[in-house]
C-alpha cells in the first residue's frame, strides 16, 4: 500500500471496500474503478491505494508502479472495449473534484465528439450496464506488473 487510507476520502472508502465501485483492479498499489459520470462510457479512475492528494505527493518510488497500473489499465479499457484508444489525464487540485490523486482513463474513438478540455458527461442506462462495462475492462486486464 502506498499510504494510510483516510476514512471518509470518497476514494479511499472505494478501494477499501467500504463504499460501492464498479472496481476493474484492485492491489496493494492501486484500485482502478469505473468514473460515475463519465465522459464515455467505460471511463476508469486509477487511484493509489492510500490516501495521495495530488502527483507531487505520490512518493517517488511509489510512481513507477503506479504508472504501470495506468498503463495496464489504458491498455485493458482499449481491448476490452474495442476503442481506437484512450484519453489518459489527471488534474492537480484545480478541477480536482475528489482531494485524492486520480488519473482518468478514457475510450477513445475517431469523430467521438471529445474537443479540448471540455468534457461532456453521459449516464449509464442501468446498473447493468454498468457492470458489464466494468467486467469488459476486468476481463481485458494483464495485471502482471
Amino acid at each position: 500500500m502506498i499510504g494510510e487510507l483516510r476514512p471518509g476520502c470518497l476514494f479511499c472508502d472505494i478501494a477499501a471496500g467500504d463504499k460501492p465501485g464498479h472496481v476493474v483492479l484492485s492491489d496493494e498499489v492501486a484500485a482502478a474503478f469505473l468514473d460515475t459520470r463519465p465522459v464515455f462510457k467505460g471511463h476508469v479512475l486509477v487511484v493509489p491505494n492510500g490516501h495521495v492528494e495530488t502527483l507531487s505527493d505520490l512518493p517517488a518510488e511509489a510512481a513507477g508502479p503506479f504508472f504501470l497500473r495506468v498503463q495496464a489499465v489504458a491498455r485493458a479499457v482499449e481491448a476490452g472495449l474495442e476503442a481506437a484508444g484512450t484519453f489518459v489525464a489527471l488534474n492537480n487540485r484545480i478541477s480536482q473534484s475528489v482531494p485524492h490523486l486520480h488519473v482518468h482513463v478514457v475510450p477513445r474513438n475517431r469523430k467521438d465528439g471529445l474537443r479540448g478540455f471540455f468534457w461532456p458527461r453521459v449516464k449509464y442506462a442501468d446498473e447493468a450496464e454498468i457492470e458489464d462495462y466494468a467486467a469488459r475492462v476486468r476481463s481485458a486486464l494483464d495485471t502482471t506488473f
